[in-house]
This record gives structure tokens, C-alpha cells and sequence, in this order.
């Protein structure tokens, strides 16, 4: 475990912030859909609280995050030059290696399974790698870093389900629209909630490099405790644990 002190926070919708981190852990940050770990300074508050890495750089890294109970809420009213326990990188992230300039890659995002996407994006940007963000939201007023995404890729797309920005309907009708306007990605990328990972999984389950971001709830973060398994689809008896073995996992290869 280590420390990093709050450089900056800022609210980027409702109950969604943004929060920049500062300290020597910076360094060993790399790969993007990777997380932190985060302790809520509350002594009644045992569980940390996994965050995944919004942005990468060599002097501080952004975690954003939804207000989903005391926890975070605590973390949302820490001011700058606060500090927090946090143990990382973990995870395996997304390995954007497998790509050169010049190919096709899908970066999906939904809701707050998008920010991981945005670290992803830069570094797939810098490989040469171009770009198609689709990135689906429930309605306008709680969609964030759309100039950031758009000053990336002018090739991005929005879905929300009540219509009020870009396509309406669900992520699988954004896909569909894609594959339409771009035709096959050489790879895929998805973090979200479970609806849009089945239909990515749906999608791309014979894609041979189709990736995502599972999620489930965890107490050490670190592959002791076996409290965030899932299945595997080659046999229901045989588990894998997000925290160490994932969260990023091939299409095709665990139940959703």
C-alpha cells in the first residue's frame, strides 16, 4: 500500500467526480483498464473500494467515480492535499500491443464503465491506432468528458436511452450503426454495465481480439480472498477472479 495526495476533485455530472492523484505510485501506473484500490478513510469502513484509471501520466493520474454509497461519498467531499491509502496498480488492463497504425479499433463505453476507455484511447491514439469511441450514457444531463473524448477522436459516437443526445435506444443499436459506418474493428475494447458486455460478447464472441471489462465486488483486490469470482463458459464449475486474472477478459471466455 502507499500514498497519494489529492491534487485536485472536481464534479463532472451528478454524483459523478473526477479526482486527481499525486505521489511516487504515479510512476508505476502503465496500462489502461487497470484500478486502484482505494481505502475510505473512515474506520467503520473496512472494504476498499476499487477505482479503475480515467487518465495516465508521468506526474499525477484521474480516477472518476459515481457516488454509490457513503463510501464514495466521503471520497467526493476530500478536499486537495488530502491523501489516500490506495494499493496498485492492479489488474490486468487492456494490452493495446497487439495493434499497429493503420488498424481499426472499437473503444465502448457506457455510463461509468467509460472513464478506463479514455486512458485507452490515448494510448491506442499514439500507436497509430484509429480510433472509434461509441460510448452510450442514460440521458444528456449525465454525460462527462465529452470534449475530452471528442478532442481525441473525431470519430465517436453517442447513444442514450431516453434520446436526448445522439442515437436512442441501447449500445447494441450504436454497435450495429458502426459496423455499419466502419465495417469489422481489427479490435475490440468494452467496459460497462452488464447489458452492454452481453452485447459485446454477443457481438464479437469469435473476435480474436475482442476484450471486457468485468465488474463485481471485492474485499482484497489482490487474488487471497476468492470473493469476486466468475464463471467460465468452457465449464461452470471452473472460476476466475476478476481482481487478479482480470477484470479484462476475452469476449466468449466468462459468463456475464
Amino acid at each position: 500500500m502507499t500514498i497519494l495526495t489529492i491534487s485536485a476533485q472536481r464534479q463532472l455530472a451528478p454524483r459523478i467526480f473526477e479526482m486527481t492523484l499525486q505521489g511516487e505510485l504515479v510512476r508505476d501506473l502503465k496500462k489502461p483498464g487497470q484500478f486502484l484500490h482505494i481505502r475510505v478513510p473512515n474506520n467503520t469502513m473496512l472494504l476498499r473500494r476499487p477505482i479503475s484509471l480515467a487518465e495516465i501520466n508521468p506526474d499525477y493520474c484521474k480516477i472518476i467515480y459515481r457516488i454509490e454509497g457513503a463510501g464514495t461519498e466521503i471520497f467526493s467531499k476530500m478536499k486537495a492535499g488530502e491523501q489516500l491509502d490506495v494499493i496498485g496498480p492492479l489488474g490486468n488492463g487492456y494490452d493495446v500491443t497487439e495493434l499497429a497504425a493503420g488498424q481499426l479499433a472499437f473503444v465502448i463505453g457506457g455510463g461509468i464503465g467509460t472513464p478506463p476507455m479514455y486512458e485507452l484511447s490515448k494510448q491506442l491514439l499514439a500507436r497509430g491506432v484509429r480510433v472509434v469511441q461509441l460510448l452510450g450514457y442514460a440521458s444528456k444531463e449525465v454525460i462527462f468528458y465529452e470534449k475530452e473524448f471528442l478532442q481525441l477522436s473525431r470519430e465517436t459516437r453517442y447513444a442514450t436511452d431516453d434520446g436526448s443526445y445522439g442515437l436512442h435506444g441501447h449500445m447494441g443499436m450504436l454497435i450495429d450503426a458502426a459496423l455499419e459506418e466502419f465495417g469489422q474493428p481489427d479490435a475490440v475494447y468494452a467496459c460497462g454495465a452488464n447489458g452492454l458486455l452481453k452485447a459485446v460478447d454477443r457481438k464479437f464472441a469469435d473476435h480474436p481480439r475482442a476484450y471486457i471489462s468485468m465488474e463485481a465486488r471485492m474485499a482484497c483486490g489482490i487474488g487471497a480472498c476468492y470473493a469476486c469470482v466468475i464463471h467460465t463458459t468452457s465449464d461452470n464449475n471452473s472460476s476466475l477472479k476478476v481482481c487478479d486474472q482480470g477484470p479484462i477478459f476475452a469476449t466468449g471466455k466468462v459468463v456475464i
